[in-house]
């Protein structure tokens, strides 16, 4: 009989996509269970891009500790993902964890898990590793949408970043396995994939095989699936693959472009290898190619030596694209990166904090006018669960990665549906089905 694994998955998209491989690394041995409780082994796969991040996975290991490893031996406790080189030496001689594995090392854990196995540690980053010949168990999957991922690894070092560190060189995978993994998930009724990797859009293949190739030989396989990817950097966000995504309707007209902030000075001191002025010109790339694309993006506020004027051009930046959404951060050192080695993280808490408020007020605003024009318009939509509000209610995307909430008809989750938008908050559009489309 298998032994239960449980796996706990803290941070990003490509964490979750990790995981489902880490499932069937080990599926030999061990089921995946939906109960810690249950579980003979739980592992924490875990997210360092930021402080609080990883001071919340420390903080779950401790309370892993006390609710079953320490009561009950048989229990074993692994840390894998990107905390496991930074946390290895710690954890370990507290007695916290059993294993550790890093991003790279998944293929080793069943002789980690091994009861005879010494060594309990393998953290070595590998210039080739992408697992594309491992079928992942998508085990925490709705069956309707799911990640694929295309590349691992980062070659930018924003002088913020960890990543580089932690999840090494950026490489690719072979584009026939990404195509296989494609394909299988067709097979098992699949609507909707996200590509993943930390920056999809410098995504090559033996030299002349690039993203948009892959985004057009997708969208070709199968017209019914919708293409998704996560993240793009400025510096890479390419014509050719604005024109893929405008010819194809299968490719959803959403872009997330990390913008971090809207000074030429800041962006300097973080590395991002754009300025302010060709950020906006790909913006104005999008909005030509496809005027119906949201654009969504990431900010930091108070980086190291940022001045109020910085600040203003930050709030000047997202009142000119006026996205559609944000994921907006205080700066936290990370231990490691050039900005923890050569700049000083100089701007007082408060002022972090208050810059930040002012950043969100800004997208709030942006974000429910971006909202409030959806009204009255009516959208195709692809169903992906019951409303976390009310279960008289589906929750759906559309093309433009906005959530619409609207009441439960005929439909069932995966179905294809046209929607109305009737109201909104800033974050939510609420409306009917007026028309069946089954797909």
């Amino acid at each position: 009989m298998k032994k239960k694994l449980y796996i706990e998955t803290y941070g990003c998209q490509m964490n979750v996509a990790d995981s489902e491989v880490v499932a069937s690394i080990l599926s030999d041995e061990y089921v995946i269970c939906t109960d810690e409780k249950e579980a003979d082994v739980i592992l924490v796969n875990t997210c360092a891009i930021r402080e609080n991040a990883e001071q919340k996975v420390l903080k779950r290991i401790q309370e892993l500790n006390v609710l079953y490893r320490k009561k009950q031996k048989k229990v074993k406790l692994g840390l894998i993902g990107c905390m496991a080189e930074r946390f290895s030496t710690q954890l370990l001689k507290e007695d916290k964890v059993d294993i550790i594995a890093g991003p790279d090392a998944y293929r080793s854990l069943p002789i980690l898990l091994d009861e005879n196995e010494k060594d309990n540690v393998n953290t070595v980053l590998s210039t080739v590793e992408t697992y594309d010949d491992i079928i992942p168990i998508r085990y925490a999957s709705n069956g309707v949408a799911a990640f694929v991922s295309i590349m691992r690894g980062c070659n930018n070092f924003c002088s913020y970043c960890v990543v580089p560190y932690t999840r090494g060189r950026e490489r690719s995978r072979d584009p026939k396995t990404i195509m296989h993994d494609i394909e299988i998930l067709i097979e098992k009724a699949y609507k909707e994939i996200t590509f993943l990797g930390q920056n999809v859009n410098s995504y090559i293949w033996e030299n002349d095989y690039r993203f948009h190739h892959l985004m057009e030989d997708v969208a070709r396989l199968n017209q019914n699936l919708r293409i998704r990817f996560a993240t793009s950097h400025p510096k890479d966000l390419s014509d050719n693959l604005l024109k893929i995504m405008a010819a194809y309707p299968n490719i959803c007209k959403s872009i997330h472009l990390p913008a971090q902030s809207g000074s030429n000075q800041v962006l300097q001191k973080m590395n991002r290898k754009y300025t302010r002025e060709w950020y906006l010109e790909r913006v104005d790339a999008i909005k030509k190619y496809m005027p119906e694309a949201t654009i969504s993006t990431d900010l930091i506020a108070g980086f190291c030596g940022e001045t109020e004027e910085d600040h203003q051009a930050t709030l000047s930046l997202m009142q000119t694209v006026a996205y559609d959404y944000a994921f907006m951060f205080k700066y936290s050192e990370r231990s490691g990166t050039f900005a923890a080695k050569q700049l000083k993280d100089d701007v007082a808490e408060e002022v972090k904090t208050r810059r930040l408020e002012e950043i969100i007020a800004v997208q709030r605003n942006s974000s429910h006018k971006s909202n409030l024009a959806d009204i009255g318009k009516t959208f195709e939509v692809l169903i992906e669960g019951h409303s976390k509000r009310s279960a008289d209610f589906y929750f759906a995307r559309n093309s433009q990665n906005k959530v619409i909430v609207f009441p439960k008809t005929k439909h069932t989750i995966g179905d294809y549906v046209n929607v109305k938008v009737e109201s909104c908050t800033a974050a939510t559009l609420f409306g009917k089905a007026v028309e069946e489309k089954t797909i």
